[in-house]
């Protein structure tokens, strides 16, 4: 057994595929996270773009229209979060909770009732989302990989530069920063912290379900039964862990991108599947177990 095996330039490309779904959603989450909103519910977000993306995809046999409902769908389902806590002040937790319970049932009811299928939906109807390679750079070794994504990859590593320049350097990210640091301050400002609160979720609802479009019709072609496996709640520790910051998003993301995507291939050296798909969530805990740990320090430094 010769470890060194699993990093080959192939390994660029998996991380790349693991990565995309993560990073779209924790962006998202990343949103939310600044005008004050503790988004836990991607993963209900990211499960009901998958379906409503493969369910667009296979009727119009055309991805982008699968990709655009999909956004839509999340963008819509997110409304739960946001008008529940923003507009009537419901516990984001519970609401969160309950959608990805929601998303859960309610795609799992639509597989049976729309396509007659249990488990898994695959058809060759389904228009998967193209690899558009960039010529010339796509060759190069090692690096290649990063010019050979589908739209839904250049566009999540395109948002990271984009969302740090619009929340450092702009007006509207300052508003935003406001709301969730001083919403009262904000407030006397003239700016309407409801309004920000909502339109945040709202983009987090819609960039993951960009994140189930590209999990569902770029990754795989085919819809599974719980098929975000966990992602959505990958993406909330990677914003906990990036406190927020875009930057730090993605590099929390492609750490779990890089696990996963190591995981896949230790499975060809004969570890249990069971062991190596641990892999991510048991980082995850970790990163958690860290976390409190560094919390417990801070407030115990501010009392004393």
């Amino acid at each position: 057994m010769n470890f060194l095996e699993l990093f080959d330039q192939d390994l660029i490309s998996s991380v790349l595929r693991a990565l995309i779904p993560i990073l779209l959603a924790a962006l998202g989450g990343m949103l939310a996270e600044r005008v004050g909103i503790f988004n836990i519910g991607l993963e209900g977000m990211i499960l009901v773009g998958a379906f409503s993306g493969v369910a667009a995809s296979f009727f119009t046999n055309n991805w982008l229209v699968g990709t655009i409902v999909a956004m839509i769908c999340g963008a819509l389902f997110s409304l739960i979060l946001g008008y529940g806590a923003v507009y009537r002040k419901g516990d984001p937790i519970v609401l969160a909770i309950a959608m990805n319970i929601l998303a859960v049932g309610m795609t799992s009811f639509l597989i049976v009732a729309m396509f007659g299928v249990q488990g898994v939906f695959q058809d060759p109807g389904i228009d998967g989302i193209p690899v558009w390679r960039i010529p010339v750079l796509a060759d190069i070794p090692w690096i290649g990989a990063l010019f050979a994504l589908t739209p839904l990859g250049y566009l999540a590593l395109i948002l990271v530069p984009v969302l740090w320049v619009v929340l450092f350097r702009t007006p509207l990210g300052m508003r935003l920063r406001g709301v969730g640091e001083r919403p009262l301050a904000a407030a006397t400002m003239g700016v309407n912290p409801q309004h920000y609160q909502l339109g945040a979720v709202i983009a987090s609802g819609a960039l993951a379900g960009l994140g189930g479009a590209q999990l569902a019709l770029g990754n795989v072609v085919q819809f599974t039964e719980n098929m975000s496996a966990g992602r959505g709640w990958i993406a909330v520790v990677a914003v906990m862990l990036a406190r927020a910051h875009p930057v730090g998003v993605l590099g929390a993301a492609l750490l779990f991108g890089f696990i996963d995507a190591i995981g896949f291939r230790l499975q060809s050296f004969g570890l249990p599947q069971q062991l190596t798909d641990a892999g991510p969530y048991v980082v995850t805990l970790l990163v958690l177990i860290v976390l409190s740990s560094r919390l417990r320090k801070t407030r115990d430094a501010v009392l004393t």
